[in-house]
C-alpha cells in the first residue's frame, strides 16, 4: 500500500491562526451581541492603495484585448515588476541587487516553506524563539525537526531565546547550524535588529559556512535610522542570505497575494555528492520553473504601481496609520501596567502576562473581560509562553477603544 509523508502526524493538531479562529467563533456564538475587537490575526484592514487599483483596472483591459492579453507569465516574474523592486528596495539603499536575482511568488509565506526543497533533508536548523510558526512547522514536514519534546521543542532545531532577560537579542548558535532563521522586524516581538547586531549574524554565518533565510517582511515599518531595510546593506551578505519579502503588509495585499524571494549569484550550497559548490539561485529557478507558474499579470501590475510615486505616497500612509496604532497600543499597554516592546518599527506589540497566568489563559481573559483577541505567546514557541501579541491591524477607532478596555483593566 502506499505511504504517506509520518513526518505530517508529528505536528500540532491544528495551525495556531486556526486555533485562534476557532475559539473566536465559539466565543462569538455564545456572545452573539459583543462587540470583539480582533487585534490576533496579522490581516490588514486598510483598502488597497489607488494608485494599485488603477493599475489593476488597466491590467483587466489588457487581458480583455487580444493585443495586450497575457497568459503564462515568466515564471521568475514580469521584468517591469523585478527591475522597480531592483531599483527602490535595494539599489537606493546601496544594494547591488540584479533583476535576475529576484523571484516574484504569490506570497512571503509560500517561499518561505518552499525554499526547503532546495536544501538538504539532513541540515540543521535553528531559530530563534519566539518564532513564525511556518519556520518550523514547514522542517517538521521536511523531516528536519527530529521528535517533538514533552516542552514544546523539537529535538533536532536550535531554539534561539529571545526574551526580556535578553532584550529580546537572541544569543548566536552554539551548535554550528546549517539553516538559521531570522525575521526582522520580528513576528511576533515587533522588536529589531541594528546594523551592529545583523553583522554579527552575517559575519557568524560565513565563518560557520551557514544559510540565513532573511524574513523581511516588515520592512516598511522601520522608522529608526539604525535599522538596515535589508540583510545586504551588510557586508559579506550576498554570500550567505536569502531574503524573503511580501507585499501582504507593505501594500495591503493579504487577499491579492504577491512577494518576492531574494537569491545572490554569489550564494552556493554543498552539493555532498560531488563536493561540489552549487548555486542556489540556478536551483531555486529549475524548482520555480518545475513548481510554480508565476503570480498573476493583473496582480503583478498591481505591485509595480506600489513604486510609482503617487504608489509610494499612498502606501506610506497606511503603513503611517498602522505605525500610530501601534503606538497607541504600545502605550496604553504601558498605561495599563503590561510591559510590552515593539510597536516602534513594527505592527505587533508584544505583552508580557501578568502574573501567573499562562499566554492561553490571558487570552481567555482578554477576551472574556475586554472582548479583545490576540494572540498567546506560546503558539510561537517555547520563550513565547508569559507573553501576547496585539496587531495594529485594525482600524484606528477599534484600536482606540481597544486601548480604552485594557485600561479598565488592572493588572
Amino acid at each position: 500500500m502506499f505511504r504517506i509523508n509520518d513526518n505530517f502526524c508529528k505536528l500540532p493538531g491544528s495551525y495556531l491562526f486556526s486555533e485562534v479562529a476557532r475559539r473566536l467563533r465559539a466565543f462569538a456564538e455564545a456572545n452573539p451581541d459583543t462587540e470583539i475587537i480582533r487585534m490576533g490575526i496579522g490581516d490588514v484592514t486598510r483598502p488597497i492603495c489607488p494608485a494599485s487599483i488603477e493599475a489593476m483596472r488597466h491590467a483587466v483591459d489588457d487581458q480583455a484585448t487580444a493585443s495586450r492579453f497575457h497568459g503564462y507569465g515568466p515564471e521568475q516574474g514580469y521584468e517591469f515588476l523585478r527591475e522597480a523592486i531592483a531599483e527602490h528596495d535595494y539599489r537606493r539603499l546601496g544594494a547591488d541587487i540584479n533583476t535576475d536575482e529576484i523571484f516574484i511568488s504569490d506570497g512571503a509565506k509560500s517561499d518561505i516553506g518552499n525554499i526547503g526543497d532546495i536544501l538538504s533533508p539532513t541540515d540543521r536548523v535553528a531559530v530563534t524563539d519566539p518564532v513564525y510558526p511556518v519556520y518550523i512547522d514547514t522542517n517538521v514536514m521536511a523531516g528536519r525537526a527530529g521528535e517533538r519534546l514533552a516542552d514544546g521543542r523539537w529535538s533536532d532545531i536550535e531554539y534561539l531565546p529571545a526574551t526580556e532577560r535578553n532584550g529580546f537579542v537572541p544569543e548566536l548558535p552554539v551548535t554550528s547550524p546549517d539553516i538559521i532563521y531570522l525575521c526582522y522586524p520580528n513576528n511576533p516581538t515587533g522588536t529589531t535588529l541594528t546594523r551592529t547586531q545583523l553583522k554579527a549574524w552575517v559575519d557568524y554565518a560565513l565563518a560557520h559556512g551557514s544559510l540565513l533565510l532573511f524574513d523581511s517582511a516588515y520592512e516598511a515599518f522601520i522608522t529608526e535610522d539604525d535599522v538596515p531595510h535589508t540583510i545586504y546593506e551588510i557586508e559579506g551578505a550576498r554570500r550567505c542570505a536569502i531574503e524573503f519579502r511580501s507585499f501582504s503588509k507593505t501594500a495591503g495585499f493579504t487577499g491579492l497575494r504577491c512577494g518576492y524571494t531574494v537569491i545572490p549569484h554569489e550564494l552556493t550550497g554543498l552539493d555532498a555528492s560531488t563536493g561540489e559548490q552549487v548555486p542556489l539561485n540556478g536551483l531555486w529557478l529549475r524548482r520555480q520553473t518545475t513548481k510554480f507558474n508565476g503570480a498573476s499579470y493583473i496582480i503583478q501590475r498591481a505591485a509595480q504601481a506600489v513604486y510609482t510615486p503617487a504608489g509610494m505616497e499612498q502606501t506610506r500612509q497606511t503603513i503611517d496609520y498602522y505605525l500610530r496604532n501601534a503606538r497607541l497600543l504600545l502605550d496604553g499597554a504601558r498605561a495599563a501596567g503590561l510591559s510590552a516592546v515593539g510597536g516602534v518599527n513594527s505592527p505587533y506589540v508584544w505583552l508580557k502576562v501578568p502574573g501567573e497566568l499562562t499566554s492561553w489563559q490571558f487570552f481567555d481573559q482578554l477576551l472574556r473581560k475586554c472582548h479583545i483577541a490576540g494572540t498567546p505567546g506560546s503558539g510561537f514557541g517555547p520563550s513565547g509562553e508569559g507573553y501576547f501579541r496585539l496587531t495594529a491591524f485594525n482600524t484606528y477607532e477599534a484600536t482606540l477603544e481597544a486601548v480604552d478596555r485594557l485600561g479598565d483593566l488592572k493588572f
